[in-house]
């Protein structure tokens, strides 16, 4: 029973790759532009692949209970449920889920650099995943964000809509690809808008974005080369999933505070954490993914320098962000009535 308990894991792994194989080919979407159930013949016709190949892929696909299979006929048929449509193939709904795998390959690739980081104590940052990961992280975040942020999550913190509506300066920090800062400086032209990042894939991202856009109350800077103001003159400030990857998560937050007027927000979003090993695994079923994902992405970007913290992507539950918060000088910290299936949503005024 244990040897089969371990190999369902490894079973996951090679699904996993068969996973990002099924985006990075087109062939969930493929799938989900058909008309109905297709063989493998069809599938591959579709998406000009060679046959055979795309049999054993959905093989492993039904096997998974991913996708479909009607044997009852002369050929298997093949196709998509309505969630697997959602989340497989459709990057414009809130659930689109192929973002981490994505970048599935890159970070299975930090498996190499893990002992002499174990050995060391020296993490890596995120640029050490190449531009597929800077991708991959914006493919997952970003459906969310387009359904929620504007609709559900700015509207949650008390005043910030008005005061954007009016125009406000607006810093958001770790701006990744930068699709929030775009996304908020095309609904509220009024204000201005600066994504900070120290990710040079990101930044070239959303650089991308921004031209694209044509939008021209924005710009992205590193803060290494391009700091925030520290002199109380910004209004709103973002920080989405991105403190607790931090190497020097406390000197930010002060930065933050610097920069706020002394009736300015900060929102702060990262993983719902409990304060325990054993309450994350008592009420996340995800926490061994997401203690995986620390080790070869979020805690090794927190370690990438000396003297890291350290924080991991379990490791900011709501007592230590107060916490951190208080000891930069804010002192008011709430919690926001914003549902989503892995972050908490913070709001913290000076």
């Amino acid at each position: 029973m244990f040897t089969g308990q371990v190999f369902s894991k490894l079973e996951g792994a090679f699904t996993a790759g068969m996973i990002h194989l099924g985006d990075r080919l087109g062939l969930y979407r493929a799938m989900a532009r058909s008309d109905g159930p297709v063989t493998s013949e069809q599938l591959a016709d579709h998406t000009g692949l060679q046959e055979r190949w795309v049999r054993e892929w959905l093989a492993n696909q039904a096997a998974a209970r991913l996708i479909e299979l009607d044997a009852s006929g002369d050929a298997d048929l093949f196709s998509l449920s309505g969630e697997a449509r959602v989340v497989l193939a459709s990057p414009e709904h809130p659930a689109f889920g192929m973002g981490m795998f994505h970048r599935l390959p890159a970070t299975m690739g930090a498996l190499e650099l893990m002992p002499e980081a174990f050995a060391t104590g020296m993490g890596h940052d995120y640029d050490s995943h190449g531009p597929q990961g800077a991708e991959g992280i914006e493919r997952s975040f970003e459906p969310w964000n387009n359904a929620n942020l504007l609709r559900k999550v700015l509207p949650a913190m008390d005043g910030a809509v008005d005061r954007m509506r009016a125009g406000a300066s607006v810093v958001d920090v770790g701006c990744g690809a930068g699709g929030a800062v775009i996304l908020m400086a095309e609904a509220f032209p009024e204000s201005s808008f600066v994504g900070y990042d120290i990710s040079e894939h990101a930044l070239d991202r959303a650089n991308i974005k921004l031209h694209e856009s044509g939008l021209t109350n924005v710009r992205f800077a590193d803060p290494r080369h391009d700091p925030m103001p520290g002199d109380g003159s910004v209004d709103i400030v973002t920080a989405f999933d991105c403190i607790h990857d931090m190497a020097h998560p406390q000197p930010v937050i002060e930065a933050i505070r610097a920069a706020l007027a002394d009736d300015g927000h900060w929102l702060l979003v990262d993983i719902r954490a409990a304060e325990t090993l054993s309450g994350n695994i008592e009420a996340n079923p995800m926490a061994s993914l997401l203690y995986g994902i620390s080790v070869l992405a979020c805690m090794s970007s927190a370690l990438s320098e000396p003297d890291g913290a350290g924080l991991g992507t379990l490791g900011l539950p709501a007592s230590k962000a107060e916490q951190m918060a208080r000891a930069a000088g804010f002192t008011r910290f709430e919690t926001l009535d914003v549902q989503h299936p892995m972050n908490a949503f913070y709001e913290v005024r000076p």
